[in-house]
């Protein structure tokens, strides 16, 4: 018989709990990890309860939820797996590039310690998701420190280079595609409306209008540093 994939919900967790911490720099709340997950508030609660009895997560006294040691190995290991299945989908299927979160959701649980490092071999060793995350590689420390800067955070007139996009949005994904804003595109910041809500970039020398909640899921980098 087929091995049985086991323990997917609580992978789905620790992946989150890594992903809004480590990806976006937000303190992990019990109610921004049930918003994340699109579950309700009892349901987070029953999930932490069984991570804490399981040694994944630790909660402080302001409530906020840490990985521990063997949960960030676990995170880890489901996100490279999530990862290297999204450069798998675009590289090899070509499947188009806005489609890749969803379908690597479906694979990466499929993904075993066999597998795993032929399809890394196999895809020619990647350090980054189409999106533009770094592909977190066993036994190499701490996660490497990524720019929490946004494309909302840069004064007008500044060309900053496109480091990663949100990925788990489907809708926001195809926008960017349409829009050719992806990592490694340089983007000029024309202007800030703050009153409402707006921000205009540049980018192929085309004039992008987007909201600020969009802008904000764009991370960048100073291209001139």
């Amino acid at each position: 018989m087929p091995k049985q994939v086991s323990n997917v919900a609580s992978d789905d967790y620790l992946t989150a709990i890594y992903r809004l911490h480590h990806d976006e720099g937000q303190d992990v709340i019990a109610v921004r990890l049930a918003d994340r997950l699109d579950v309700t508030p009892p349901s987070v609660a029953g999930m932490l309860k069984r991570l804490q009895r399981d040694s994944l997560v630790a909660v402080d006294a302001r409530k906020v939820i840490h990985l521990t040691p063997e949960g960030l190995r676990r995170a880890e290991q489901m996100v490279r797996r999530h990862r290297l299945a999204e450069c798998l989908i675009t590289d090899v299927l070509k499947v188009p590039w806005w489609r890749a979160y969803e379908e690597a959701h479906l694979l990466e649980h499929g993904l075993s310690d066999v597998t795993e490092p032929q399809l890394f071999e196999t895809l020619g060793r990647p350090t980054r998701s189409p999106f533009g995350y770094p592909i977190p590689v066993p036994g190499s420390g701490p996660p490497r420190h990524l720019s929490m800067l946004t494309l909302a955070d840069v004064p007008p007139g500044s060309t900053v280079e496109v480091d990663r996009v949100f990925e788990e949005d489907e809708q926001l994904l195809q926008f960017f595609d349409e829009e050719g804003i992806r990592p490694g595109e340089h983007v000029l910041l024309e202007a800030l409306a703050p009153y409402r809500g707006t921000v205009t970039a540049r980018v192929h020398g085309r004039p992008v209008v987007m909201g600020t909640q969009v802008a904000r899921r764009i991370w960048v980098c100073d291209s001139s540093a």
